[in-house]
């Protein structure tokens, strides 16, 4: 896998990761081999060498679905991971910014979406294959860990950090992981720009730390330390986004609610997107669908057993009211200096069991501070 964007941050595939649930719940096919959930995973990135010809990706039939799609029934839980890496630094070790599990039931009829923060404190096991014995940390340094090579220092490999964040993942919160998605840099603003912009909700006041009104960069403080200069503010109320301004919005976490408000905020962004596409009929378009991919260039990663176009089709019809959003609550464990990470409340974690035993609309009524309005 090759991380490459020229003068960007690693911040931003925390957002850019919104595009793979696009793809993985409304007709999307950006892959070109997929993998068996049998044994370790390598993600797959679709990068050619240079001169070569791109193998076409598969694309879903209009007058019917791919052979793969009736078999898949249910239940579905899918992994999509946005990385922090830095580009200018190839020893940079990856870190799972941003981690969202969608999880589809029997029967196909609706989908429950939710973030894990990026500080959770977790178990993360032991993964000789990168020398890691093992530990108690935060999910993020899952994938850092994991991407350790021995023998190769300052070269990591972040398709086998993957392996680890998903074991770590699934250990957590009890799930089944059978497919995964994680995104590169570049692409998102690209994927709403194709799409013609995104009609979002704005549910607070949010500042820019690092766009301008025009779009542009702001400029960094002399001596470090932050920015300089006139900054992007989006207003409540609903407001059409284009790429980078949606781009921008959902990825600001230094706002009221933190990296909680940044989860739902991404969440949210997540349906708009879905609503959009599925009301373009985009699933049983390919052409449209190609387009979207083109947008996306290099920058999809995809992991799992069944095809994503089978996926993809089998999940198209779901309707944006079935699209579930949850934000699970959570508290820092120490301050200050002492910080040591997040945890989820009682109530937050206790989603999660219920969520497995396929009583998620029972504790979502019981518990209705979870939705996350979209």
């Amino acid at each position: 896998m090759v991380l490459r964007s020229e003068g960007r941050r690693g911040w931003r595939l925390a957002l850019v990761v919104l595009a793979a649930a696009v793809l993985l719940t409304a007709g999307g096919v950006a892959v070109v081999r997929t993998l068996a959930d049998r044994g370790p995973q390598r993600p797959v990135t679709g990068e050619t060498s240079a001169g070569a010809t791109p193998t076409p990706p598969p694309s879903p039939s209009p007058t019917g679905p791919p052979p793969g799609a009736a078999a898949i029934t249910g239940p579905l839980n899918l992994l999509l991971v946005g990385v922090d890496t830095r580009v200018s630094d190839p020893a940079w070790e990856p870190h799972s910014d941003a981690v969202l599990l969608l999880h589809v039931p029997r029967g196909l009829d609706r989908a429950y979406l939710f973030s894990l923060p990026r500080d959770l404190l977790v178990d993360i096991p032991a993964f000789p294959r990168a020398g890691y014995r093992g530990g108690r940390t935060k999910l993020t340094h899952a994938m850092g860990y994991g991407s350790r090579v021995p023998g190769r220092p300052g070269k990591p490999d972040p398709a086998q950090g993957y392996e680890l964040l998903r074991s770590t993942v699934s250990g957590y919160t009890g799930l089944r992981i059978d497919a995964g998605a994680v995104l590169t840099f570049g692409g998102f603003d690209r994927l709403v720009d194709t799409l013609g912009g995104v009609d979002l909700r704005i549910d607070q006041r949010v500042v820019s730390l690092h766009r301008r009104p025009d779009g542009k960069h702001r400029a960094p403080k002399p001596g470090g330390g932050g920015y300089v200069g006139p900054q992007m503010v989006y207003e409540p109320g609903v407001r059409r986004l284009n790429g980078w301004q949606a781009l921008d919005y959902a990825r600001q976490r230094y706002i009221t609610g933190g990296d909680y408000a940044r989860q739902r905020h991404q969440q949210q962004l997540i349906k708009a997107l879905v609503a959009k596409i599925l009301d373009e009929n985009l699933a049983r378009d390919p052409a449209r669908v190609d387009q979207v991919v083109a947008a996306l260039g290099d920058t999809l990663i995809y992991a799992g057993g069944p095809r994503i176009v089978d996926v993809a089709y089998a999940l198209g019809g779901l309707s944006p009211d079935r699209f579930v959003l949850v934000g699970l609550p959570g508290a820092s464990v120490g301050r200050g200096s002492g910080y040591r990470g997040e945890q989820l409340t009682q109530v937050g974690r206790g989603f999660l069991p219920e969520l497995r035993a396929g009583r998620a609309d029972a504790y979502l009524a019981a518990h209705p501070e979870l939705r996350v309005r979209s």
